[in-house]
């Protein structure tokens, strides 16, 4: 059973930032769907839910997404879903089951940086921020690779461009978690190709500070891409090896990029 010695509830994510630097081993809550359920005791919760952060706003050039709002209510959201090719409803699908999507919170999938996180792989490959009481306003990538110490993530940001863009995994069972999972998403003339599951973080291959995928790309520039991929470093678990991951992460990025390929590009006013 998981304990908390004091839970708070605080009213603004300013209020949340200043408690969790006053005890850097609070545990901060969303859904609560991803955290251990181990019999611990953790000195102290801190709740987000009366921080006003469960809603998807639209402006003129960005998706600002709350942390709080539900898997659930993003991949219902029709509006989102036309402004990018319907990446995100692609890739939770097969979470668990719709109960669990309608309490597991976008902000918890992301701030984890969960190695099989199927979010984090579609996010990747967009032109996705993350807002963070303390350290502000930071591209995914970076904060992918490396976290943000006793921060607050407040929302995540998803420019509007005029996508083409598809997921795809591979998984033993309908409902249980990628055993391999990738995503391409191709912005402002380029393809942005991502590899997830590994079991290891997701990463982005081409793209932003990686190599170039040019949209109209050659059989010979999608081989290099794939070569790219059996290079990355795999991990063996209970749902793959890595030598098989290896073999399989480039069908698996051909596959995601035909199908976004095949897509019509999003319009920018969705």
């Amino acid at each position: 059973m998981l304990r908390f010695e004091k839970y708070v509830r605080p009213e603004t994510p300013r209020e949340a930032y200043e408690l969790l630097q006053e005890n850097r081993l609070a545990t901060v809550i969303g859904g609560m769907m991803w955290l251990r359920l181990a019999d611990r005791t953790a000195s102290l919760g801190i709740d987000l839910s009366r921080c006003g952060l469960d809603k998807i706003e639209e402006t003129d050039d960005a998706w600002r997404i709350g942390a709080m709002v539900t898997l659930g209510q993003l991949e219902r959201h029709e509006r989102f879903a036309a402004s990018t090719c319907g990446i995100f409803t692609e890739a939770v699908r097969d979470i668990v089951g719709t109960q669990f999507r309608n309490l597991a919170t976008v902000g918890g999938s992301v701030y984890a940086r969960m190695g099989f996180s199927d979010i984090v792989c579609a996010l990747l490959a967009l032109d996705t921020e993350v807002e963070l009481e303390g350290a502000g306003v930071m591209p995914i990538i970076p904060f992918t690779e490396r976290g943000a110490r006793n921060d607050v993530l407040t929302h995540v940001i998803v420019r509007k461009h005029r996508y083409q863009a598809a997921f795809a995994s591979v998984r033993n069972a309908a409902t249980d978690f990628s055993a391999l999972n990738a995503a391409a998403a191709c912005w402002q003339g380029s393809w942005h190709v991502t590899v997830g599951a590994r079991p290891k973080k997701a990463t982005l291959l081409t793209g932003g500070e990686r190599i170039p995928l040019r949209r109209d790309f050659s059989p010979a520039e999608l081989d290099a891409v794939c070569e790219l991929a059996e290079g990355l470093d795999y991990g063996s678990d209970l749902r793959g090896t890595a030598a098989w991951r290896r073999q399989v992460a480039p069908a698996l990025i051909r596959r995601a990029v035909a199908a976004a390929a095949a897509k019509p590009r999003a319009e920018k006013e969705a």
